[in-house]
């Protein structure tokens, strides 16, 4: 104190902390603890759901790794970059998705994967990513609410590349890929006429739309509404499913001592069914806390959008939030039995490198969003 007040002397200047240090790289500090909580205990239950493979988690700690360095990189640029070039972006990914229709490889009945050769993935995966940022970029500088002209070019340009993903087929992805760009559309104030005109024409065009579904996504539904009616068959992963998480009680049965996945009773364990593994061997007081989790970074993420600093921003961030909680809601509604089976992972918890890469650099998009906001109102 002193030495502050003698002629010359220079103020002690107090060393940065880990806050400060991250906010240079445009890292808001919460979020980052709250996702690496949740990968980490994805991690810990990958283990035992793989079957004791430290192969499997070891892959997935370098998809995690590759995500978090994808965050990172996203973080650095500003919100107006993504404004700008998301047009090219979303052309770019479109055609992606038509090559998969000509090109596309085969698995499980499926035609949705491009192999580069040196890579193979999922573009659909990636327009889960750009479809926010497109629909928040067309609605910036027009009228909000939107007009009946914006919310018809609004959803021209979710239904072109959802209805591309439905065709492959993949309804999980494409309800994800409409919901992403339609809550862009209920945050620039969508009003409500149009959304129970929307959920009516939805409503009158179902007999239409049940003829467009495949034979094993008609047989979902039915199996959603009476999962006993095939207990081998097309109710068999509900069921398994069913009895892991019911038979976990509210402590578990320990950390890898679960009987359905461990004897194979539960298909799709390590990626889609996660969630039921963790559930039978931590029980319900685990599952509340990995809940918690989830809605703290939900929170964290809706807060960060309340603060934006113009409508894209606000647009983009609100979106991203409820989609990731869209993920966190499918995948539970349908591993309890709730919803369709629809083949949608546990955010930064199941098995899988594009999912794990796409949503950490929607964070990435949030992180960018709050720390140039917060260096420009320096």
């Amino acid at each position: 104190m002193i030495s502050q007040l003698l002629p010359g002397s220079r103020p002690h200047k107090p060393e940065p902390s880990l806050a400060d240090w991250l906010e240079t790289w445009h890292i808001d500090l919460p979020l980052l603890l709250l996702l690496v909580a949740v990968t980490g205990v994805g991690l810990f239950i990958q283990y035992s759901a793989s079957g004791l493979s430290v192969d499997a988690v070891w892959s997935q700690v370098q998809r995690i790794a590759l995500g978090m360095a994808a965050m990172v990189i996203v973080a650095q640029a500003p919100p107006e970059l993504y404004r700008t070039l998301v047009p090219w972006a979303y052309v770019f990914i479109t055609i992606l998705l038509i090559l998969v229709e000509i090109i596309g490889d085969h698995s499980k009945g499926a035609q949705r994967w491009l192999d580069l050769g040196v890579v193979r993935f999922q573009p659909s995966e990636l327009m889960k990513l750009i479809m926010p940022i497109a629909v928040a970029a067309f609605l910036h500088q027009r009228r909000q609410p939107p007009s009946l002209g914006t919310i018809g070019g609004a959803l021209m340009l979710i239904a072109i590349p959802a209805a591309l993903i439905a065709h492959q087929p993949d309804l999980g992805t494409a309800i994800l890929v409409f919901a992403a760009g339609g809550f862009v559309l209920f945050f620039a104030g969508l009003q409500w006429r149009w959304i129970l005109l929307t959920l009516g024409s939805l409503a009158a065009a179902a007999p239409i739309l049940w003829q467009t579904l495949h034979d094993y996504q008609r047989k979902r539904i039915f199996t959603l509404l009476n999962p006993e009616s095939d207990p081998l068959g097309a109710g068999y992963h509900i069921a398994q499913s069913q009895i892991a998480i019911g038979s976990g009680g509210l402590f578990g049965k320990g950390w890898l001592n679960g009987t359905q996945a461990k004897l194979d009773f539960l298909p799709e364990a390590h990626t889609d069914f996660i969630f039921a593994v963790f559930a039978e061997e931590l029980g319900l007081i685990s599952v509340l806390v990995l809940l918690a989790l989830y809605v703290a970074i939900v929170g964290r993420c809706l807060w960060i959008s309340m603060r934006a600093q113009d409508t894209f921003q606000r647009l983009l961030g609100s979106s991203l939030s409820m989609t990731f909680f869209i993920y966190i809601l499918i995948n539970i509604g349908m591993v309890i039995g709730l919803l369709p089976v629809v083949g949608v992972p546990l955010p930064l918890v199941s098995y899988g490198g594009t999912s794990a890469v796409t949503l950490l650099s929607c964070f990435g998009i949030l992180m960018s969003i709050h720390t140039h906001r917060k260096l420009l109102t320096q």
